[in-house]
Parts: C-alpha cells; structure tokens; sequence
C-alpha cells in the first residue's frame, strides 16, 4: 500500500508565507488538511497556558477515512471483521499527526510556535492478541521528529482498545508547548 499520508493534496502555491514546518511537510509530499468537523460535542483543540491539547484525531485523508476495522498481523483471533495490517496503521497513524498539526495550527496560527510536543497518546483498534501497539504509534512518532526535528521528541502512550469512532483502526491526540 502507498502511505495513505502521501494521498493527501499537494501544497497550493499562492499568496502567504507557509512556515517551516509546512515547508518541511511539503518537502515529504504532505500537506496540512483543513480541521476535521468533530464528530460529537468537542472541539479539535484548546489552548491552556502555553500548551495546545487536541482532540484525539481520526485518519481523515480529503474528510473521508481511507480504512476501518482492528489492526491485526492476520494471524491473532478468527474475526470476521475487517482488518487492517500494522503497516497500514502505521502510516495512518502519521495521517492522525498531520491531523493533530492542523487543529494545532487552527489555535496558534503558526506551527512554528511549537516549541516542543510534550506527549502524544495514541490509540489502536486491536485484534485482543495484536500487541504491536507501540509499532504502529511510531507512524506519529516519526512524523513529528521528521517535520519538528529535536521539538519532536515526546513522552508517549500506545493503547491497545476494542473499538474507536467510526471503526477507526487508529487515533491521535497530541500535547505541545507553544511560544
């Protein structure tokens, strides 16, 4: 499978400078999407003292998810239910990141003003043997040190859970300190 982050659209060129971090999201083939519509009764993200908090953020790529269904290596459990592969899930764990970044962005105005990511929880949908959690995180994890560089590095949490919104097979939340 190609990486599901690289599906979504090229930078528009245009008036307004774009900042460095999305200048080093463009040199990778991403690009920040508009905020996902929450899907209950929340917003993508709050500013508290000099800390940004998202919203758990779910692998939209052009407002539609790509996959659903548990991640699972094929081998754990007889479901019947559809499955995605640790691979998949990890590139669309990066596809919550680029999510998280915009609704971040839609608070501060500018990625730039990251000083650092605190803590990123994620969350994968799990076939109940799949224990690769920390693995399929790494997709969110990498993508940060990649556009963010040193202010990328993070504490984290990989949850292993029965079922996310919409039959998501991941979710991203971030914490980031901003200037």
């Amino acid at each position: 499978m190609s990486t599901p982050a690289a599906a979504a659209p090229a930078p528009s060129e245009g008036p307004g400078a774009t900042s460095a971090v999305e200048q080093r999201l463009a040199e990778l083939g991403l690009t920040l999407p508009e905020v996902a519509a929450p899907v209950a009764a929340y917003v993508p993200a709050v500013i508290s003292g000099s800390h940004v908090y998202t919203s758990g953020q779910l692998p939209f790529i052009n407002g539609k998810l790509e996959a659903t269904g548990k991640v699972s290596t094929g081998t754990e459990g007889a479901s019947d239910e559809p499955t995605v592969s640790p691979e998949d899930a990890r590139a669309y764990a990066a596809v919550c990141a680029i999510n998280a970044l915009a609704a971040v962005k839609s608070v501060i105005g500018d990625l730039d003003r990251i000083t650092r990511v605190v803590k990123v929880v994620g969350f994968v949908s799990s076939d109940p043997s799949f224990t690769g959690q920390p693995g399929v995180i790494n997709g969110a994890s990498e993508l940060l040190g990649q556009v963010l560089g040193d202010a990328g590095q993070h504490a984290r949490s990989a949850v292993g859970v029965s079922v996310l919104p919409l039959d998501s097979p991941v979710e991203v939340e971030l914490i980031v300190e901003f200037a």
